[in-house]
């Protein structure tokens, strides 16, 4: 029987304490990179595990990992993580709490407590400490040292007194954000976002704040209270009003996700080439096809409530329904089943072949990945972010309904 701890350490792996680490018989050990330490309280399960070189885990206690995919040079503080990937050079605090879903692209950095899940983070992210991060894309900067930041005690709130989670937040988006060339954003802490919003490259929301609304102009600095009306009011939970915003930003989140899904498949996958690599472009994709079906299936849930909810509306107006907003919600509920699989992991959105060559072509695949996308000329990023945006644009051609 195989003796995982020497054969790890014969291959380069440094393992201080090899008593105090736990390797699961369903470790392939091939994955585990030469010169990355593992700490002691160390616990690694599941085929899917990768861990590239270079890399140190449990540099502040004990952390646990279950088929994730790690790029060179991470490093975890302590706590645990399962089925996400972490690209080249993430740093990650103590107190991690990091769920499935989760693709933190090169150079992110979490402080301590941060709670992730279906979340993506793209190249330079930042955020502070005690953060809750769930249902969230989040983009914009130019390097480590021009990045979007997310400030301590920062929440985004992605599940409603409805009880339903079609609450994605969109901040930057794909097409732009993959050419690292945007203005950051920042959100101050002790704030929060109400999912699901939209929020533009170069905005600030001043730390305290709780907001509420899209932001779609760059360069707005926004502070204090954003809730719509500020009174007491009647609230009936369970009775939706109008989901033309909700339904526009859910489609436009979707559209993102198949946007970065066609950038791991034909952009990062010529520069994802050594093994730690190759197992994180595999791991992303993964992460990809699962963010989209939990965006389909929580907008399915959400077809169920909009049900019971027509119903309890229905008998409260026995002589008949207000067009608005309910008409809408009988459109979505009727034309759902139509929708569904042109938006599932399943369905392909490729966008305009002949941009995404053109862009391909200006591309210098020889350079480093973000060393290449950030010296590409702006007539290349140009056509890639036309390649991706049409993509996004896309999910308008499923077939959604419009109105109020």
């Amino acid at each position: 029987m195989r003796n995982p701890i020497t054969t790890l350490e014969a291959s380069g792996v440094i393992i201080p304490a090899p008593s105090q680490i736990h390797i699961a018989a369903d470790v392939d050990l091939a994955r585990i990179g030469p010169g990355t330490v593992l700490h002691p309280g160390t616990r690694l399960s599941g085929a899917q595990t990768a861990i590239g070189p270079n890399g140190a885990i449990g540099t502040e206690g004990p952390v646990v990992l279950r088929d994730c995919q790690l790029g060179a040079g991470v490093t975890l503080g302590s706590g645990s993580a399962a089925e996400t990937t972490l690209l080249d050079g993430v740093q990650i605090g103590p107190g991690a709490h990091i769920r499935p879903g989760c693709l933190l692209e090169e150079q992110s950095a979490c402080g301590h407590t941060v709670g992730l899940k279906q979340t993506v983070f793209m190249p330079f992210m930042v955020t502070g400490s005690l953060i809750n991060f769930c249902d969230c894309m989040m983009s914009g900067g130019t390097s480590r040292s021009d990045h979007s930041e997310v400030g301590s005690s920062y929440i985004h709130f992605n599940y409603t007194p409805h009880q339903d989670k079609a609450t994605p937040s969109l901040v930057g988006d794909v097409p732009r954000g993959v050419m690292l060339d945007q203005r950051p954003i920042f959100l101050g802490g002790q704030g929060g976002l109400v999912g699901p919003v939209r929020i533009e490259y170069g905005t600030v929301i001043a730390a305290g704040t709780i907001y509420r609304r899209d932001i779609q102009e760059s360069g707005l600095l926004i502070t204090g209270s954003t809730a719509a009306k500020a009174r007491p009011r009647p609230y009936q939970p369970g009775l939706y009003g109008s989901i033309a915003r909700l339904l526009c930003n859910n489609l436009n989140y979707i559209g993102n996700l198949h946007a970065l899904r066609e950038w791991y498949r034909h952009v990062r996958s010529r520069f994802m080439t050594d093994p730690a690599a190759t197992a994180c472009h595999a791991g992303a994709l993964l992460r990809l096809d699962d963010l989209i079906d939990e965006r389909v299936k929580q907008l399915d849930k959400l077809t169920l409530r909009l049900g019971e909810s027509l119903e309890r509306a229905q008998r409260e107006h026995p002589d008949g329904l207000p067009e608005r907003p309910f008409a809408l919600h009988q459109q979505f509920i009727a034309e759902w089943p139509r929708m569904k699989p042109e938006l599932c992991s399943d369905a392909e959105h490729s966008g305009d072949e002949a941009k995404k060559e053109m862009f391909l072509a200006g591309l210098d695949t020889s350079a480093a990945y973000l060393e290449a996308v950030s010296q590409a000329g702006p007539v290349v990023r140009k056509q890639g972010t036309e390649w991706l945006q049409g993509i996004v644009d896309g999910m308008g051609s499923c077939g959604a309904p419009s109105g109020r």
